[in-house]
C-alpha cells in the first residue's frame, strides 16, 4: 500500500501539472472549481500509487 510520504510526493506532482491542466480544461470550456478538483487529485494519487508499484513489482522481478 501506499504511505504517506509516496502520497505527498504524488500530490507534489499533480500540483505540478495543475497550471496546464486548468489551462487545458479552460480552452475546452470546462470550468475546474476547487470542488472539482479533489475527486481528480485523489484518482491520480490511485492511478500513480498503482503504476508505483508496479514499477517497483518490476524491478524487483527484473532486477
Amino acid at each position: 500500500m501506499m504511505n504517506q510520504d509516496k502520497s505527498m510526493e504524488f500530490m507534489q506532482i499533480a500540483m505540478k501539472y495543475l497550471p496546464e491542466a486548468k489551462q487545458t480544461l479552460d480552452q475546452a470550456g470546462i470550468e475546474l472549481s476547487p470542488e472539482m478538483l479533489q475527486p481528480f487529485m485523489t484518482l491520480f494519487t490511485q492511478v500513480m500509487s498503482e503504476a508505483y508499484e508496479l514499477g517497483k513489482k518490476d524491478a524487483l522481478h527484473n532486477g
